[in-house]
Order: C-alpha cells, then structure tokens, then sequence
C-alpha cells in the first residue's frame, strides 16, 4: 500500500523553554547578521555565516517557544504566557482535535489533551527562514567551518523541515507538504550533512502527486530510485500514475514492467499493470511475458504463479487462473495465496452466476433453479480452499479473510444441511461473533 512515510524527528521538536522575544527584535536581529554577511571583508569569514545562520534559526524557532508536542494542555497553559483568541474542534484525517488560536501560531490538541501538533500562521521574520540558514551553514563550510559543526546543523534544519510538512499534510495541505519534505531531503543532502533523508524525497513525490503536481513527484520519485530507495517498488506504481496523467501510456508501461520484474508481489504494481492493459485493450498474455521473464530469475517463486492466476482471474480465464495456481501449489504446497487465490475464482463464478441469474426473466424459472444449484456447487467448491489457506497463512490478516469468507459461505449454505450450520457457527465464534 502507498502511503506517507513519517518518523518524528523528536531531536527538532522538542523545543527548550523560553519566553517569546517580539518580532521587531527578531528581525533587527536578522537583519543585523545579514549586514555582516553583505560587508566585504566580514563575508569572508565563517563565523559571519555561522552567526547569519544562527538569527534566522531564532526567527524560526521564536513563535513556537514553549511548545512542546507531548505535554497536557494544562502544563501548556502554565508554560505558553498568552491566552487563545479562538477555541474550536477540527476534524483532521478522522480525528478530533481541540485547536487553539495564539497570535503566532495555531496549536492543535488530541482527544487525551495532549499537545498533537502546531503551525505557525505569523513567523516572526517572513520568508523560508530554515532554507536561508542551510545556505548561510553551508557557506560557512565553503569558508572553512568545521564538519562537527555544520553537520548537525544541517540535520536539524532538515528535522525541521520534516515536522512542519507532516504537520501540513495532517492539515491537508499536500502543496505545502511537499515544499517542506522537498527542503528536508535537499538540506539532508547538502555537504558536510552525513544522514540523507530518503524518505523525505519519496514523501515530497508523494505529496507533490497527491497535489498533481507532477513534475516534482516525478522528479522526486527518481531521486528516489536513483539512492536505491523503491518503498517495496510503490515508486513504479506511483511513476505509471504519473505518466498516465501525462497520456504517455508507453512509459506507464515501462515503468510497471520494470517493477513487476523485482517486485512480483506488489499489489499497485498489479493493479495498475491490469488495468492499463485492460483500458488499452492490449493482449493480458503480455503482462504474462513480463512474469516469464521474473519466472526465469526466480522459479521456485509460487507467487509469480499467483499473480499471473489473478491477472487470469482479472480477465475472467477461470482455467488458466486455476492452472497457475495449482503451480503455484506445486513449488510449495504451504503457499497459502495459492490456495486463497484458487477460492477467489470459485467466488468470481459465483458473482457471475448471481449476475446472469438476475437478468433472466421471470418465465426463466426452470433455468434460475438451474443456476441456483450450480451455485450452491461452485460456494461448496470454495470451502476447502479457504480452509487449507487458513491452515497454512502465518499472516493474520489472510486467517481473518478466510475466516470471513467461510463464515459467510457457510452461512448462505446452511440449508444444504447440519454441517453447514455447525461450521457457520464455527467459523462466527472464530471471528468473535462479527456482524455478517
């Protein structure tokens, strides 16, 4: 599954107490080191820069004095001087959050009372003040600055960078989210800085398609491919997706090809690879090329077999979607998507069935009973398929499915006889009783 990737980068935001300056000092400040650094003479040195770089990292951090994510609204109260001008609850990704309004910035609290996350609204010097530190750090390094000391500057620049665009993307604003995620992973890449931060650059791709911007999520996707980084080949889904939106079907193609090849498992890569072919109208069998090819790399592999049983599965070939799962089986008799696969066919029959069922006329009586019963047949042949999945599955997720399908399998059969309504109830205690 595609998703953002986040690790707090608690060394940033775990603020020190201290009382807000105004801002008026915060730019006289600024302003003051950026004199120095404009002189001829004083631009030389790398403590002008070091010192330049230092008052913008003040302006940053001044808002946000004394918030401390983490912390209970009352030992806020007691730490933040100033009182909120708005109280209001927001409805965040699902989630309900107290949010408080200060002059400076919007605080954000969780249903337990605890700090979640802040935003600043009014910086107290404006501009991308963590950006101009990393250009004044850097500088400093040109001019001869030591590495021990530029380096965790960079990290924490970078760290910064990194929280303000989660705080952004929980705040739904993906454009800005990915401005920052693009800073954190350019800063984290600047020399002398020694910890890149990969999965900032695929949150900023993330971010910036999510946006539709695609551009920069093409670009960042590539950065990502180009340090080794494929987040379990998600990144070739998502660049098939974005040369979609650019109607370049040929490279949506390659991109998926490519990715099948290492990554036969991935679902998006599945997914997207059947559906192109299918709104292309292209031979499906292609997409089985593509697996010979893996096949040759990795013949032992029984989920090579499984995708190409659903890519069957997808196209409605039954007996080809049988006979692969059935190698499948063959390589490893304990590969339980084999055998969950091979169930799913008999439940794709069933919904065919249903559906033609449903379209004969009510003069058809005698050929819907027929059905009827080639139903009750084609539930009875999924019974022993799911169970042999949940016998061998060590995932959980899988037990559960399969737990769920034979409960409801067994439930529609229960007419046919005793041992139908004993394994319904079964498979409902196993489940703890879940609602149909």
């Amino acid at each position: 599954m595609k998703k953002l990737f986040f690790t707090l980068a608690l060394a940033c935001a775990l603020q020190v107490a201290y009382a807000q300056k105004p801002d008026a000092d915060m730019q006289k400040a600024v302003d003051k080191a950026l004199s120095a650094a404009q002189d001829a003479k004083k631009a030389t040195k790398s403590g002008t820069w070091m010192n330049l770089a230092k008052a913008y990292m003040a302006a940053y951090n001044n808002p946000m004095s004394n918030v401390t994510p983490g912390i209970d609204k009352a030992t806020f109260g007691m730490m933040f001087k100033e009182r909120p001008t708005a109280v209001e609850t927001v409805q965040l990704d699902g989630q309900s959050f107290e949010k408080q309004v200060f002059s400076h910035l919007n605080v954000y609290f969780n249903q337990a009372g605890v700090l979640a996350f802040s935003e600043v609204s009014h910086p107290s010097v404006q501009g991308d003040l963590l950006g101009e530190a990393a250009k004044a750090y850097a500088k400093a390094f040109e001019l001869g600055a030591k590495d021990k000391d530029i380096d965790p500057k960079l990290q924490e620049i970078a760290n910064a960078y990194y929280n303000d665009a989660f705080t952004y993307y929980q705040l739904g604003d993906f454009a800005k989210a990915s401005d920052l995620f693009k800073g954190a992973a350019d800063v984290s890449r600047m020399a002398p800085c020694t910890v890149p931060n990969d999965d900032a650059a695929y949150n900023a791709a993330f971010t910036a398609l999510a946006a539709k911007n695609y551009e920069r999520a093409e670009e960042y996707y590539n950065k990502c491919l180009a340090n080794n980084y494929t987040s379990e080949g998600n990144i070739y889904a998502s660049l098939s997706e974005i040369a979609l939106a650019k109607a370049d079907t040929t490279a949506a193609k390659n991109y998926l090809a490519t990715g099948l090849t290492s990554y036969p498992d991935n679902a998006s890569i599945l997914t997207n690879l059947i559906n192109l072919y299918l709104q292309t109208n292209e031979d499906p069998a292609k997409i089985v090329e593509l697996l010979d090819e893996a096949k040759k790399a990795m013949p032992d592999n029984p989920s090579l077999y499984y995708v190409e049983g659903n890519i069957y599965t997808g196209i409605k070939d039954y007996d080809k979607a049988i006979a692969a799962y059935d190698k499948g089986i063959a390589i490893n008799d304990k590969y339980d998507m084999s055998y969950y696969g091979r169930a799913m066919v008999a439940l794709k029959k069933g919904e065919d069935l249903v559906d033609a069922m449903n379209a004969l006329d009510v003069k058809e009586w005698k050929k819907y009973d027929e059905m009827q019963a080639q139903l009750v047949d084609v539930y009875k042949s999924a019974i022993p398929d799911f169970e042999k999945a949940y016998e061998v599955t060590s995932m959980n997720e899988v037990k559960e499915a399969c737990a769920d399908f034979l409960k409801r399998l067994n439930f529609q059969l229960r007419s046919q006889g005793d041992e139908f309504q004993k394994a319904y109830e079964k498979w409902e205690a196993i489940l703890g009783g879940n609602a149909q």
